[in-house]
């Protein structure tokens, strides 16, 4: 370990916090602050989703410090004058409270949070900290940076993986009468597009929290390191191909790649990215000929469109009519005369498999057959392709969706205007209410103010009350999960979903 490696967890923050402990009035011995989403860019979604920060408290607090706290205190003082010495100019920050924390031994905060897994309102705090020694008032915003950095994007995740099982639990419902299978028909295809491993882990966890399916796998690392004594399935995705794949079996002998895929694959679900080449010529003409050894599968082949308009692709571009009785092409494996784009991908495996129909009146196509779609699918794309099967008499369970960077990294932390902002301090042995509320704003950005506490109304949604008394905060809904240095609570990944599903529409 180097110099360097010890005082990392002191550069995890914005460098102009460096000097906010002589900027504070002489006397402030506490600072209270606070997480808030403020608002929400997304229609509709006015909760978020409280997920990922005893993993940020576990990295960042815990772990990243115990360098720190097990290097000599010569050697890390001497480190952080030099980074600062060089950052902002000889003697510009000195380093006598960083020889105070490091004789200290552990961080002296207090983090306060709501359960993991709640369902929290917009302009409701999800957790606060505080330092827990008058010597630290500066320690409470200088860890704001990583905090956020680390918390904000699980979180927001979260939220978004919720409001896409919701709708598809619902269309579930209004097709089939039953959720099986759905926590399955979401599947995480993020990794790639992630600005960072950590990012594609943090949120391939938050993913997680509302499905099952995903091909990112080092969130199944971070959950099992943050969130452990899990006993239900983290996760479970199945063999698949890529372009590579097929372009190494050649265009020529597309037909004998397939079948030679079945033939490895005796069992179980099998998905092929189905359009390298010609994905109408792929549906058309080699399922058709495969057809009888797919049907002898004890297993699913799932078709994989990966280019153009996803609803086009699967939905058809054609007329939506008729009923949902079956069609006369039901009896007519071959029946797929005409523009296949017209019809799309699900009409045209109903009519070369076949299927079943709902009491609801909707077709499934048999179990041997499926479809995933997998690029460009937001929540919108979603919900388009999910009404146009309706439409056309089609379930929703018919189409497993996969979620890419474009949903979950295409995001900021201004998704849902989350901050970390003061509300109380102690100055001169006498508590101060602070307030941010700049007259330039449209109140978005307005802070909560004092001491804080959360309760619940007669509805059980959480709300926030501002000045606590004593007696408020100890019955806050705010419970410490964090104190000097060490969690004291840790929920399973479990506990966290139950959560989530409880709340859950």
């Amino acid at each position: 370990m180097t110099a360097l490696d010890a005082i990392r967890p002191l550069l995890l923050t914005d460098g102009y916090k460096t000097g906010h402990r002589r900027q504070y009035p002489t006397g402030t011995t506490r600072v209270l602050s606070n997480f808030t989403n403020r608002g929400s860019r997304l229609p509709g979604v006015d909760h978020v989703i409280h997920f990922g920060l005893q993993a940020a408290v576990g990295e960042l607090l815990i772990d990243a410090f115990a360098p720190f706290f097990s290097a000599g205190e010569d050697e890390v003082a001497d480190a952080y004058q030099q980074a600062m010495d060089a950052y902002l100019g000889p003697g510009a920050v000195d380093v006598d409270h960083i020889r105070e924390l490091h004789r200290l031994g552990h961080l002296p905060l207090r983090i306060r949070a709501l359960p993991e897994g709640s369902r929290v309102p917009l302009q409701v705090p999800v957790f606060t900290i505080e330092n827990t020694d008058d010597r630290f008032a500066w320690l409470t915003n200088y860890v704001e940076s990583a905090l956020s950095a680390a918390y904000w994007h699980p979180s927001t995740t979260a939220t978004i993986a919720d409001r896409f099982r919701t709708v598809l639990e619902a269309a579930a419902l209004r097709t089939t009468g039953s959720t099986a299978g759905v926590e399955f028909q979401g599947h995480d295809f993020s990794f790639r597009g992630q600005t960072s491993i950590a990012s594609a882990e943090a949120s391939g966890a938050g993913h997680l929290t509302a499905f099952r399916g995903t091909d990112s796998l080092p969130a199944l690392w971070w959950i099992e390191k943050h969130y452990p004594g899990s006993t239900e399935p983290i996760a479970a995705s199945v063999p698949a191909t890529e372009h590579s794949v097929m372009m190494a079996g050649g265009r020529d002998h597309e037909d004998e790649t397939y079948a030679r895929l079945l033939r490895d694959y005796p069992a179980g679900i099998l998905s092929v990215v189905s359009d390298t080449w010609d994905l109408w010529r792929v549906i058309t003409e080699t399922l058709p000929r495969l057809k009888d050894e797919i049907m002898a599968r004890d297993g699913r082949l799932v078709i994989r469109p990966d280019s153009g308009n996803p609803a086009d692709i699967l939905c058809g571009t054609g007329e939506v009519g008729g009923t949902n009785e079956p069609s006369a092409a039901e009896d007519a494996a071959d029946d797929t005369a005409g523009d296949p784009a017209e019809k799309g991908v699900i009409e045209l495996l109903w009519e070369i498999f076949g299927g079943t129909l709902t009491p609801q009146g909707f077709k499934v196509l048999d179990p041997h057959i499926g479809a995933i779609y997998g690029d460009s699918i937001t929540l919108e794309r979603m919900t388009d392709i999910i009404a146009r099967l309706e439409a056309k008499g089609f379930a929703s369970t018919n189409v497993v969706f996969g979620i890419g960077s474009f949903t979950y990294q295409y995001q900021t932390r201004d998704t849902f205007a989350s901050a970390i902002k003061a509300t109380w301090a102690q100055i001169d042995g006498e508590g101060r209410d602070l307030i941010k509320d700049p007259v330039t704003d449209n109140g978005t950005k307005k802070s909560a103010t004092g001491r804080l506490a959360v309760t619940r109304d007669e509805s059980g949604e959480f709300v926030l009350i501002e000045r606590a008394a004593p007696e408020e905060e100890a019955g806050s809904a705010l419970a410490p999960i964090f104190v000097d240095g060490r969690l004291t609570v840790v929920d399973s990944f479990d506990a966290v979903r139950q959560r989530i599903a409880a709340g859950r529409p």
